[in-house]
């Protein structure tokens, strides 16, 4: 037989853009439609309804960026539509290739109850079905005209990205506004040939089901009457029934399909648009759900779920009562799919806290998965937070985004710092937005790295990223697929029953061991430096909050505010969304998210303040109680708690040197800063120990061109390291000293920018205190600080939740080579045996640690370098542009335990009150610095227990003693949500009124601690 192949393949796909696909709406009128732009923000939904309307049609222009328009399309349904199905086709202007990155709709009947969502790729409404000759048809839509930011020229800089920059030019044209017939004979031909053109496209040439399915499309095409395919689609679908009946084969791979919207809780649109997005994509689903009855959704980020349930009641109802019927599954059980790289050990087990106890509370649904598709990888401290919280799974695409390492597994256990196991998943369809093509089934099935010991992969499917969900057409074809010979079989399955069957039949899976570190976006570490500090910021202040609130309350009775802290959470933890902390938001998000976190840092400290007072005491003229926040002690005063303290002082002093620079003592540490102000010595005195590399100096600032082959605000590629220009020269340089420490202050210009350093080596302490202020106005850009240290090591560690891990200092594999950039906390950590160093950091986390040997002396130089700012102009044009701070510390010949203990410090400064008490006692104290108290909190439930989480810190095995100022009737290890749990792997023990704690490496425990009465 000849080989026609490409002929039958390009008739059918003419056939079906130019007469079947046409043909599914065979008859149709237009509808008058008449418009209302709502002046400045969207209104509430009765004041859109009652606007007076503007007539417009279509062609017509309407939309200024960020605006709302409320249209209205009236019309009357022929008489000669009686008994058929019946739908509104309403274009706002759409680009079928960007649902959920552009204008958007939401339907209301005329009694303001909301019918669906429009976008691109769901553009109709059902009317009736059958419909009533005559019948009148009237529809509002809440259109609302999101600028297109990521065109198909993506990463240009644009000013759209705020309303304030944003401009009043229309942006769309409405497009088609009818009423049509609909023709489900001739919709469901289409289904039929989408399914096996794409099958058999996918299909061997050398194997007999290719070719079936195309004699048999041959034939479904010859039976249609291309001047009347209405009436010869019926006939032309019979020609199919043979190819679309034959089964799978057994061992066909097996995708469980869940229905999925990704919604970015803030993105290219700020978070007020989020709120109507997911509305929008919920109202589309709960419809969908009751139309399709073996179909399942999923919706994850409990912030989602709360923004329905308050700006839109009505469609939360419809949601409640899915919920309810097992077919709408809230999934992942945190407040956002945040990043997990930077948010601190306390926010990252509240994202869980929250998340999980809205779902339970609103839903009495406890899941058991983490479900965080697209965020920028994973920390090695998130598996224990996962088992802690209740839950054993995880389920992640991001990772096949990695630039240059394949990941080996599709389903393994992953395996944390302190040993926590994981059972997790990476969708070998390497989407989250799975739209049922053939190509990505046959991907899919392809793809899955491990075969023949497992057979079960899982596809979320569904327009996502800006919204839209999954369609009746993505339904449609997966039920095709059900068992189809050729393909994958599809199945709608929720999370929890892919992941039982995924369990049960793979029972020993490899093990991937600490980080999953995604070789993509490193730069988001760094982008939008205001926003990064606010989250840290905050962050500390919540623990400061907690901790002093609560000792109020049990010291004076003042009333612990849990509204109000209930609250600042759930606001700190959206802000930790993956697209809003990592910095890669449009304008408009970043610069609400500076005025959010100024807001709460003023409630904060508001209730900071208030507590501290009530425990000083309230004295005219008293005495000053230095307040400790930080879990280790400080200047005699202890961990969680007040005392009054001398002013620390001692011999302190910064010499001139002769040739240029000075040199800082404090008896301690001895540091030499040349005349560029650069550091070329810290010596330790008592050992002679230098600190750094010959040859080399320290807090060198460098600017390195930062322009990433796409990406902007989220990429960094490897080439910026090769041009760099280090920042040597001084507008000025002077010194200073007295009793409490020895300073030297630098002020350097660059570019259109300028920098003021300060340096100060504080009394009775060995640690250099590093103070920067930059001007910062360059553009596409990247400034470092570097510390080239004599130490020689294989290895460093950074800090991460509850812990810290390790990476190497060489680049012996392309693994190692792909970390050229990672994320630490509040410390790295560098180590020779008997000797180390630690790097701290306020607010900053990007970093590189690299090393080389010298030829000079054959020694080990290795250079850390701190990520302070980037330039980048998409998706804001203006990323940090203007004034901003950043303070670190060199800390020679730390342990790690010092570098956790100066982590805490620089974040957590000592308060100065006035009051009549002496001291204020901690509620709690452990006897063991390795063991770290990371929260003190009243217990969520208001019974009056003390919650105390406490982790090891150093990386080895800890026994402590914690003991209470107050009478201790009990203490119950719990889970995050504060419920009793028997998880805890070390020892926990309530004895003689105190509790013995025994835990192992980077275990975290939580203690339930009931005060006797």
């Amino acid at each position: 037989m000849h080989d026609d192949r490409t002929l039958v393949e390009s008739r059918l796909k003419r056939v079906l853009d130019e007469r079947i696909r046409p043909a599914v709406y065979p008859e149709s009128v237009p509808l008058e439609v008449g418009i209302w732009t709502a002046p400045g923000e969207p209104v509430p939904v009765a004041e859109g309804l009652a606007a007076p309307r503007t007539p417009i049609a279509v062609g017509d222009a309407w939309g200024a960026p960020w605006g709302t328009s409320w249209i209205t399309v009236t019309g009357t349904v022929p008489e000669a539509w009686a008994g058929r199905t019946v739908e509104a086709l309403i274009d706002l202007g759409f680009d079928a290739n960007m649902p959920g990155f552009q204008c958007e709709g939401l339907v209301y009947r005329p009694d303001g109850s909301p019918v669906k969502g429009l976008n691109p790729q769901n553009q109709w409404v059902r009317i009736a079905a059958p419909a009533a000759g005559g019948e009148q048809v009237l529809l509002h839509v809440e259109a609302a005209s999101n600028p297109v930011i990521l065109d198909y020229h993506p990463f240009l800089p644009t000013e759209l990205g705020d309303r304030e920059t944003a401009g009043d030019r229309p942006q769309y044209k409405l497009a088609r506004m009818d009423l049509a017939v609909f023709d489900e004979t001739v919709w469901q031909l289409v289904m039929d040939l989408e399914v096996l053109g794409e099958l058999m496209a996918e299909l061997p040439v050398e194997g007999p089901r290719r070719w079936e399915i195309l004699r048999a499309v041959e034939r479904c095409l010859d039976a249609i009457d291309l001047q009347d395919v209405n009436s010869t689609a019926a006939a032309a679908r019979s020609r199919l029934e043979g190819v679309l009946a034959a089964p799978a084969v057994p061992s066909a791979h097996r995708i469980s399909a869940i229905g999925h919207a990704h919604i970015d809780s803030a993105w290219l649109w700020p978070l007020r648009e989020t709120v109507r997005k997911v509305a929008r994509t919920t109202a589309n689903m709960t419809a969908l759900l009751e139309d399709e009855p073996e179909f399942r959704y999923t919706m994850s980020q409990a912030q989602q779920f709360a923004w329905i349930k308050e700006h839109r009641p009505e469609v939360y109802a419809r949601v409640r009562k899915a919920v309810a019927e097992g077919r709408f599954v809230p999934a992942g059980g945190m407040w956002v799919e945040s990043d997990t790289n930077m948010p601190s050990s306390e926010a990252m087990a509240r994202q869980f806290v929250h998340g999980k106890r809205f779902f339970l509370d609103e839903f009495g649904v406890e899941n058991h998965e983490a479900w965080l598709p697209d965020t920028f990888g994973f920390t090695g401290g998130l598996p224990q937070i996962i088992r802690n919280a209740g839950s054993k799974w995880l389920l992640t695409q991001k990772i096949s985004w990695s630039q240059v390492n394949r990941f080996p597994h599709h389903t393994f256990l992953w395996e944390g710092i302190d040993g926590t196991r994981i059972f997790t998943h990476f969708p070998p369809v390497d989407t989250y937005n799975c739209s049922m093509k053939g190509s990505e089934i046959a991907h899919a099935a392809r793809n899955f790295k491990d075969k023949g010991v497992a057979r079960h992969s899982l596809a979320p499917t569904g327009w996502g990223d800006g919204g839209g969900g999954t369609t009746r057409e993505m339904v449609a074809k997966a039920a095709r697929m059900k068992d189809l010979e050729g393909s994958a079989t599809v199945r709608w399955e929720n999370p929890a029953e892919f992941f039982a069957k995924a369990e049960a039949e793979y029972p020993n899976p490899p093990v991937w061991v600490g980080e999953l570190y995604l070789e993509l976006h490193r730069a988001t570490l760094t982008s939008q430096a205001r926003t990064k500090q606010g989250n840290r910021r905050s962050e500390n202040l919540l623990r400061e909050a907690e901790l002093w609130c609560a000792t109020a309350t049990l010291r004076t009775g003042a009333a612990y505010p849990y509204e109000q802290l209930d609250r600042i959470w759930k606001t700190v933890l959206l802000h930790q969304f993956h697209d809003i902390l990592p910095g890669s938001s449009i304008a408009w998000v970043h610069r609400e998210a500076e005025a959010t976190y100024a807001a709460l840092a003023g409630e904060l400290e508001g209730l900071i303040g208030a507590a501290q007072r009530a425990l000083a005491g309230a004295a005219a003229g008293g005495r000053e109680l230095v307040f400790n926040a930080a879990p280790h002690t400080r200047s005699t005063v202890p961990a969680g708690g007040a005392a009054a303290v001398a002013v620390p002082g001692g011999v302190c002093e910064a010499v001139e040197r002769s040739e240029g620079g000075f040199t800082l003592r404090n008896g301690l540490l001895e540091v030499v800063v040349d005349a560029d102000g650069l550091i070329t010595s810290v010596v330790e005195p008592a050992t002679g120990r230098e600190t750094v590399a010959p040859g080399s100096r320290a807090n060198l600032l460098q600017l390195h061109p930062d322009f990433p082959n796409m990406w902007d605000a989220w990429d960094v590629d490897q080439f910026y390291r090769n041009t760099v220009t280090d920042l040597t020269g001084t507008d000025s340089l002077t010194a200073s000293s007295s009793p409490a420490g020895a300073s030297v202050r630098i002020t350097r210009s660059f570019g259109s920018s300028t920098v003021v350093q300060t340096l100060t080596l504080p009394a009775g302490e060995q640690r250099l205190d590093i103070d920067t202020e930059v001007d910062w106005h360059e553009t596409e850009k990247f400034l470092k600080a570097a510390f080239p240290l004599d130490v020689h090591t294989e290895r460093y560690a950074a800090e991460t939740q509850f812990g810290h891990l390790h990476r190497p200092t060489h680049t012996n594999t392309s693994w190692d080579a792909a970390k050229f950039e990672a994320c630490n906390h509040r410390f790295v950590h560098l180590e020779e045996p008997g000797w180390g160093v630690a790097l701290v950091t306020a607010s900053t986390y990007g970093h590189d640690v690299t090393r080389t040997v010298r030829a000079e002396d054959g020694g080990t130089t290795t250079t850390v370098r701190f990520s302070l700012l980037r330039a980048p102009r998409f998706p804001d044009p203006k990323t940090d542009q203007g004034l901003h701070r950043f303070r670190h510390a060199l800390v020679p010949g730390a342990a790690i335990g010092d570098a956790v203990r100066e982590g805490y410090r620089i974040g957590l400064p000592e308060r100065t009150v006035t009051g009549s008490a002496e001291r204020v006692a901690p509620l709690v104290e452990l006897d063991n610095d390795a063991l770290v108290v990371s929260a003190v909190k009243l217990a969520d439930d208001r019974s009056g227990d003390l919650v105390v989480r406490v982790y090891e810190a150093g990386g080895g095995r800890a026994r402590g003693r914690l003991t209470t100022s107050f009478p201790l009737a009990g203490a119950v290890p719990c889970d995050l949500l504060e419920r009793p749990w028997d998880g805890t792997r070390g020892e926990v023990a309530f004895e003689d009124g105190a509790v013995r704690l025994a835990l192992r490496p980077f275990e975290l425990v939580t203690l339930r601690l009931r005060v006797s009465a």
